[in-house]
């Protein structure tokens, strides 16, 4: 029998992240042939809600107040809390993202139900649903369900593959209001430190440098392979801890958990804490003047050489052949 699972999108600059997407192949995965509803929370978010039927939503549920215009645990716990009272679900499906991984455990403890995170895969165990997640920093894998309840997941972006999109496909919107009150904290603006480019947790693609970029300029020479391969850039938390760059960067176990298509590891040695942040990257490229640096273990291809010879060689090859002109 099918379920009904409720997917809780992520809008982030007007636009929804791509996680949302794949939350809902996932959601169709628990949901059995049932019915996925998608959620979008924010202000004046309703011309979203087609995007989410696009990619496999059956119905989307729009809630629109001004206390959602940014996010915060209180307001979006309110309004999640009176949507899920209202379509009574038996599963709830969410990336696990800064916001996900806010909101997610506050919700498993209101709703009294358990909650699995970091989910890269579902697996089918006759009717049982199996997640599969990471542990001990990507060295092991676990499979577990839940017994009894809603069934509560958050994904790991970039691992569940997204529905095809199909313009053609339909489903009812309906927008709901909420009684949002009695919040302790509300965000009057945001000012971010980096305008555009691609989000790193949700790039294909990740140009990264360590140590080895020595100093603040030598991130140029990876920003403009990133930006001819359409990625974004990253730090091991040596670059970062050396000044060369802003934490908001960082990849490894105290930074982000990326898995692109292809990382890019430029002057990076491979310190473990690294490691457990991208070695679950599809392809990974290492480009170290050390050849016994431990990146290479977990490298698909290696290039022992100085980073500041190889990239722009890289970057101009690339040019030609992908036919990108010389950026102004």
């Amino acid at each position: 029998m099918g379920k009904r699972v409720l997917v809780i999108a992520e809008v982030r600059n007007g636009e929804l992240r791509q996680v949302s997407y794949e939350a809902i192949a996932a959601g169709h995965a628990v949901a059995d042939g049932g019915e996925v509803v998608g959620v979008i929370l924010g202000e004046n978010v309703d011309g979203l809600a087609n995007d989410l039927i696009h990619y496999g939503a059956d119905r989307v549920v729009v809630v629109n107040h001004v206390d959602l215009k940014s996010y915060t645990t209180e307001a979006y716990q309110q309004a999640i809390l009176k949507v899920i009272d209202l379509e009574n679900p038996q599963g709830i499906i969410l990336g696990h993202t800064a916001q996900g991984k806010d909101i997610s455990p506050r919700l498993a403890i209101k709703l009294n139900t358990g909650l699995i995170s970091d989910i890269i895969a579902i697996e089918k165990n006759g009717e049982e649903d199996v997640f599969i997640r990471p542990i001990y920093s990507g060295k092991a894998f676990e499979r577990k369900k839940i017994k009894k309840g809603i069934i509560f997941a958050t994904i790991r972006p970039n691992n569940i593959k997204t529905l095809e999109k199909e313009k053609a496909r339909t489903g009812e919107v309906s927008i709901i209001s909420v009684d949002i009150k009695g919040l302790r904290a509300i965000v009057s603006d945001v000012i971010r430190k980096v305008a555009g480019g691609v989000d790193l947790s949700e790039a294909k693609v990740i140009v990264s440098g360590g140590r080895g970029v020595k100093h603040n300029d030598g991130f140029k020479p990876l920003k403009e392979l990133a930006d001819v391969l359409g990625g974004a850039v990253g730090a091991s938390r040596g670059a970062c801890d050396a000044g060369y760059c802003d934490y908001s960067l960082q990849i490894g176990q105290t930074g982000k958990v990326v898995t692109p298509d292809l990382y890019i590891a430029c002057g990076i040695s491979g310190a473990i804490q690294h490691l457990a942040g991208m070695s679950n990257s599809k392809v990974i490229v290492a480009i170290n003047k050390d050849p016994e640096a431990p990146i290479f273990k977990v490298a698909d291809y290696g290039i022992v050489g100085d980073l500041f010879e190889i990239v722009p060689i890289l970057t101009a090859e690339l040019k030609k052949v992908l036919n990108v002109e010389e950026f102004v």
